[in-house]
């Protein structure tokens, strides 16, 4: 961010949530928490700002969760929309405007994009073979397919990325793919798709990025572009064949509609759009004025899109400004476990209120002082109540408490005129100064977690003074030190006020109303805080006292472990139940296979891949390269000599270069672990069939 003092026009995105599901902490930590610190900082310091955001309602987790639900489309967006527009009210995430992208505006938006490209002749049209579901008979783009990521291994990489590696992936580089509609092996079919030839815009790619933002991007950001962009950019499918989503709007493209990651962030132009007419602006200055600065909000998995892809896009069109800054963040864990939407190992925002209402603020504190900004980050509970008791009720809401109280007892809530101020009051007068442009620092390099200490740097500040002053004494020998000791104190719980609005919106409000701060009457902004001499004048009333904070009990947080708990015993059970009976195969079909008994000779781990070894495994009739998925439960010196049994007769496939001539047929025991199938070792010899 720009550290100009004179105000500045910024467009703020935050990534659009798929209407999929509820909103977790895991999306607050890594989006929505930070670009809201963002907006609100940039609002206080005078800047006009238009933060924006809406829900993703096209692509295929829509209908896969559709059919998985037995209902339609349009009643899952509508619900999960609802529910996901709500948890952002409630935690205080201050849009300008909360779009979808199910709007006509959006439609009508997307679809002007498109053709304008397709006009300029930006597009390449090709016939490629796509994956296929002759069960289901469909296309399996993106989601609808899953196999084994080729760059890592995964094995439930998805047709779009994979969630393990961060790899973005075409449905066809997946090895073993298999649809997740019917779970049959997708054959190859031809169909005609539109790609935006990313290799066009490299050279604008690395000039723009390379070069021009080398030392201001984060380096996850900047480090991920520019491994995109060494391996040499492909062309990229903008089109898909499915019956949701916003219609290619040429001829010839029946049946297909815009890729989700081609018509979702033009979702933020839309949405731009529709909060310009109903505030009655001119939308077009915040995305095509030159001097506008563009922010992009966005997890770690969305790199690429809006590093490499969307901004090709907007270089394409012509009209646009560039993002000046993609401050991208890691993943939050919980609990030492990825979050896990599908296995509920997720702290979901409109159930924590159910349990800690009106406590939002605790949660967007916890989150951003332990936000993943450089490394993916841990939240356990126990952080969180000590975050809570230790910092915010025993720093933060103690200070306020004593100075509120001790104002009411000593002068009725009136702030008293200091008859003189000594060295100690001016020294904190002035550190207090200093704090604007502290935290002024750290957000305009988006250090959130490193600004949310620094205020509470200014409370601990507070609270010295309180004790070095000590004047519940002093009342009693030197009433008008006093008097000095609580102006100073209450100029500080102005300054907390203000400075606290970006972290914690709901107890800036809670303060500001104890403190009886009215625009009207006392005018402070975040820039008169580094220049005012007096804040909250003498004379001025103040309202009673209220908590801040609350101290959260060991029961509360053993309640939520035990839920978490409960969730990790269902899902170990989930996993445990015996898979249901496979198809019937004929006898004929049985003695195709070819099992023999093999000895591991030789084992070393794939470079580069966490699950990969390589075998050298004896079968009596070679000695063969086997690449098998047992990296993680085995290390290569451990297995050397073991009995294995082999299917030698499988199809040869290469895994990451290497070609793979078998498969060790493995099996997990009744705690998880995986195991060889071994043979009877005693009298059996490499090579012996297995029947």
């Amino acid at each position: 961010m720009s550290e100009d003092t004179a105000p500045s026009r910024y467009t703020i995105t935050a990534a659009l949530p798929y209407t999929n599901g509820p909103i977790h902490i895991g999306h607050l930590a890594g989006v929505y928490v930070p670009a809201d610190i963002c907006a609100r900082y940039l609002r206080l310091k005078g800047h006009d700002v238009a933060f924006i955001c809406g829900s993703d309602e096209h692509g295929v987790a829509i209908p896969m969760k559709a059919k998985k639900e037995g209902v339609s489309p349009k009643e899952i967006i509508d619900k999960y929309h609802g529910i996901i527009k709500k948890s952002f009210s409630d935690f205080g995430i201050s849009f300008d405007n909360y779009s979808r992208t199910s709007a006509e505006v959006h439609h009508t938006t997307a679809s002007d994009f498109f053709k304008k490209l397709y006009d300029q002749g930006d597009f390449i049209e090709e016939i490629t073979e796509q994956l296929y579901d002759e069960e289901a008979q469909q296309f399996l783009a993106d989601r609808f397919v899953i196999g084994t990521c080729p760059r890592c291994g995964y094995e439930e990489a998805y047709g779009d990325q994979c969630e393990n590696c961060g790899s973005s992936l075409n449905a066809t580089d997946l090895i073993n793919p298999k649809s997740t509609i019917s779970g049959a092996i997708p054959t190859l079919k031809t169909t005609k798709h539109w790609f935006l030839p990313l290799d066009r815009y490299e050279g604008f790619l690395k000039e723009w990025i390379l070069e021009g933002h080398k030392n201001d991007w984060k380096p996850n950001v900047y480090g991920q572009c520019k491994s995109w962009i060494d391996d040499g950019l492909k062309p990229r499918a903008v089109t898909r064949d499915l019956d949701w989503g916003i219609p290619v709007p040429v001829e010839g493209a029946e049946g297909k509609v815009l890729y989700v990651w081609f018509d979702a962030p033009i979702g933020y132009i839309s949405s731009t759009k529709e909060w310009a007419e109903l505030e009655g602006k001119d939308w077009e200055p915040y995305w095509k004025d030159k001097n506008t600065k563009l922010l992009h909000f966005i997890g770690k998995d969305n790199i690429v899109f809006h590093c490499i892809i969307f901004p090709s896009m907007l270089k394409a069109h012509g009209d646009f400004v560039l993002p000046e800054n993609v401050p991208a963040n890691e993943f939050l864990n919980l609990e030492g476990n990825k979050l896990s939407t599908s296995k509920n190992w997720a702290v979901w925002l409109h159930e924590y209120l159910e349990d800690f209402p009106d406590m939002q603020d605790v949660l967007r504190y916890a989150l951003t002082a332990n936000a993943p900004e450089t490394k993916d980050n841990d939240f356990t509970w126990k952080d969180f109540q000590a975050r809570n008791n230790n910092e915010l009720v025993a720093i933060f809401g103690n200070f306020i408490n004593r100075v509120a109280v001790l104002t009411h007892k000593y002068y009725t809530g009136i702030v008293p005129e200091p008859s003189a101020l000594l060295e100690i009051d001016q020294e904190t007068l002035k550190q207090l100064r200093e704090f604007p442009a502290k935290l002024s620092n750290s957000l305009d390099r988006y250090r959130f977690r490193e600004a949310s200490q620094e205020l509470m740097n200014l409370a601990r500040l507070g609270n010295k003074y309180l004790a070095d002053e000590e004047p519940w004494k002093l009342i009693k020998t030197d009433e008008e030190r006093v008097k000095a000791i609580m102006y100073v104190a209450l100029q500080i719980a102005t300054g907390l006020a203000i400075l606290s609005e970006p972290f914690l919106p709901f107890t800036s409000n809670k303060l500001k109303n104890i403190l009886n701060i009215r625009s009207s009457e006392v005018e402070i902004s975040w820039n008169a805080l580094s220049t005012k001499e007096t804040l909250l004048p003498s004379g001025h009333q103040i309202n009673n006292s209220e908590l801040l904070f609350r101290k959260i009990e060991d029961k509360e947080i053993e309640l939520q472990l035990a839920k978490l708990e409960a969730t990790k015993k269902a899902n170990e059970q989930m996993d445990k139940e015996i898979e249901p009976q496979k198809d019937i195969v004929t006898f004929d079909d049985f003695t195709k296979l070819d099992m023999r008994v093999g000895t591991i000779v030789e084992a070393e781990k794939m470079p580069k891949a966490n699950k990969l070894l390589v075998l050298k495994v004896d079968t009596g009739l070679d000695i063969r390269t086997i690449v098998s998925g047992i990296a993680e439960s085995f290390k290569p010196e451990e297995i050397i000599g073991n009995k294995v049994t082999v299917l030698v007769n499988l199809a040869p496939r290469k895994l990451r270069g290497v070609e793979s001539e078998g498969m060790i047929l493995m099996t997990e025991n009744p705690k998880g672990k995986l195991v060889f199938v071994n043979p009877d070792e005693e009298g059996v010899s490499d090579g012996e069939s297995i029947s």
